[in-house]
């Protein structure tokens, strides 16, 4: 059986409030390294919250060296001008952990609260309820970007889970790297 012991940063991007949990996987159960939230509104120029967003995740990722990254998908809302703020932010995020070589991997708001809820049209309490069964959660956060950042790193756990006498490879570079008897 495959052992899984791995660090999943999951993020939930915005130029206000920019959420992030961060959970250990060992072998078939996750625990919570920390959940909080990074304040952006005291910018007022786009451009230095981007680049606040992409320094404070680089900082994330140096402090608590995660192994794969998970990131929450724009979605189309009523306005234009809120999903590209949204897309900018995701676009730093992404940047940021392929500057410090970390796989990305994207979800759509509505698979992340079916992973999570079973139901994707799931609220954001809804969401959080679900989180404190299913992680340990000694004191829930003010905002829910938190939770929410947290319930991508969980979406991802489910999907990406070895399943029993199965390799699961984050993609060429890890398949080249444990297969190399495969290379010609």
């Amino acid at each position: 059986m495959a052992t899984t012991d791995r660090i999943i940063l999951g993020i939930d991007p915005g130029t206000n409030i920019f959420g992030y949990g961060l959970i250990h996987n060992k072998g078939n159960k996750i625990e919570l390294i920390t959940m909080d939230v990074v304040k952006l509104s005291k910018l007022d120029d786009t451009y230095m919250k981007l680049g606040k967003i992409f320094s404070e995740t680089l900082a994330i990722i140096d402090k608590y060296k995660p192994d794969e990254m998970a990131i929450e998908a724009p979605f189309f809302g009523k306005n234009v001008q809120s999903m590209l703020k949204l897309g900018r932010a995701q676009g730093v995020t992404i940047a940021a952990a392929l500057y410090r070589s970390i796989p990305v991997f994207e979800y759509s708001p509505r698979k992340i609260k079916q992973s999570i809820t079973g139901k994707g049209s799931a609220t954001k309490e809804q969401v959080a309820q679900m989180l404190e069964r299913l992680v340990i959660i000694n004191s829930m956060p003010k905002y829910f970007d938190a939770t929410d950042a947290l319930g991508v790193a969980v979406c991802h756990y489910f999907q990406k889970v070895p399943k029993s006498g199965t390799k699961s490879y984050s993609g060429w570079k890890a398949f080249v790297t444990n297969n190399p008897d495969r290379m010609v």
